[in-house]
């Protein structure tokens, strides 16, 4: 307290020269009393408790810094605020797309931890390629992984998309059958397409249709898919254009065989020649595989439910046992192959050690060889000698 009466007074009696500076610096009476009251709240400080801070002086017209703890604190609230009004701005911006407030909403909720901007900038490239607004809501409900891609790739996806032939509300149903197609590599999607035109002998156009009209193609292995093709082309006398028109090459291996082979060996179905023609008449593709398994039954092959059961357990059978005698081929051929090896390998070695046991002499069939051709050489010398004794005789 005695500390406390002596700051006090010698407060007082430093009032008058504070006055008389404050007075010199600012001659107005307005910034004297603006003065004397900081002072007296400086005072008011130290009696409580806290110490006596030198006044700093502002000149007039000038406003006081803000302390930068100060400073940061509003930054932090101007990017709350920020942050609070962007997803509505997004609402408005995807009602301005086509979208409903219930769909806007259900696309903001469906990746928490994706950037608005980055929900808008995926669903404006989705659009560009010809999608209303409720494929891409189906679209992004079923992979919501879309949006966590980078708008870069995107862009390049879509522009590959396009070249495909896929815009233009095209892919549409690629995106509800297929909505990885954004997300698989680029060397994946890239050997299907090469598949199809190298190998399926399909032209561009063709292309988009298998694309567009069966899109779980992209799914398939290469291998698989080229496979699948041939067995169409070479087994079932089907063109090209066929393959595209029915949707072949959507349907699972396992099925077109079973069924294929099935009519095959009920006389009913036979693969045509060179010219395309049949001495059956084949039923359509449409009667075979777009048609239910009791459909197929009834009305393509006139067969009974357990025969066809019966024959698809022979025919597993048998591919089971092509596939065991096909590795027993193979194992058997690398095993043929290994012995020749071992063969040749042991040859060389055993001429090494012949040359080595006969210290660079000339191994025993050589000599054999030689003595054979000398002895012939004689013969002949002695038959042309004979042969010359006998003419001149006659002469004479």
């Amino acid at each position: 307290m005695a500390a406390l009466g002596r700051q006090v007074f010698q407060w007082h009696r430093l009032t008058p020269v504070t006055g008389t500076v404050v007075a010199g610096h600012t001659p107005q009476l307005g910034e004297q009393k603006r003065m004397v009251a900081f002072l007296l709240r400086k005072l008011t400080t130290v009696s409580d408790g806290g110490g006596l801070e030198e006044p700093s002086f502002v000149e007039p017209g000038k406003r006081v810094q803000e302390p930068e703890h100060r400073t940061g604190l509003t930054r932090c609230l101007l990017e709350k605020q920020r942050t609070a009004v962007e997803p509505e701005t997004v609402v408005r911006s995807l009602r301005d797309l086509g979208f409903s407030d219930v769909h806007a909403h259900e696309l903001l909720r469906l990746q928490p931890g994706t950037r608005p901007q980055q929900l808008l900038d995926i669903i404006s490239e989705l659009m560009l390629l010809g999608l209303n607004p409720e494929p891409v809501c189906v679209a992004l409900k079923r992979s919501p992984q879309l949006l966590d891609l980078p708008v870069m790739q995107m862009k390049k996806r879509s522009s590959y998309l396009r070249k495909l032939g896929l815009g233009e509300g095209r892919l549409k149903r690629v995106l509800q059958c297929c909505p990885e197609i954004f997300t698989m590599r680029q060397r994946d999607l890239e050997s299907i397409v090469g598949v199809l035109r190298e190998r399926c002998l399909f032209t561009v156009k063709q292309v988009t249709e298998v694309l567009h009209r069966c899109p779980h193609v992209l799914r398939e292995d290469p291998a698989e898919l080229e496979y699948k093709f041939q067995y169409a082309y070479f087994r079932m006398g089907l063109r090209p254009a066929d393959v595209v028109r029915t949707d072949f090459l959507q349907y699972p291996m396992a099925k077109i065989k079973q069924r294929h082979v099935f009519l095959e060996r009920l006389g009913r179905y036979q693969t045509p020649d060179k010219k395309g023609q049949t001495q059956v008449p084949n039923p359509l593709l449409k009667g075979i595989l777009r048609v239910s398994e009791a459909e197929f039954l009834a009305r393509t092959a006139c067969a009974s439910a357990e025969e066809f059961e019966v024959f698809k357990k022979l025919l597993a059978r048998e591919e089971e046992e092509t596939e065991e005698r096909g590795a027993a081929d193979d194992s058997r051929a690398g095993e043929e192959g290994e012995e020749d090896e071992a063969g040749e390998e042991g040859g060389r070695r055993g001429s090494g050690s012949r040359d080595g046991r006969t210290g660079g002499q000339e191994p025993r069939e050589t000599e054999a060889e030689f003595h054979f051709l000398t002895a012939f050489g004689n013969c002949i010398l002695d038959l042309l000698g004979l042969f010359f004794i006998l003419e001149l005789v006659f002469e004479e």
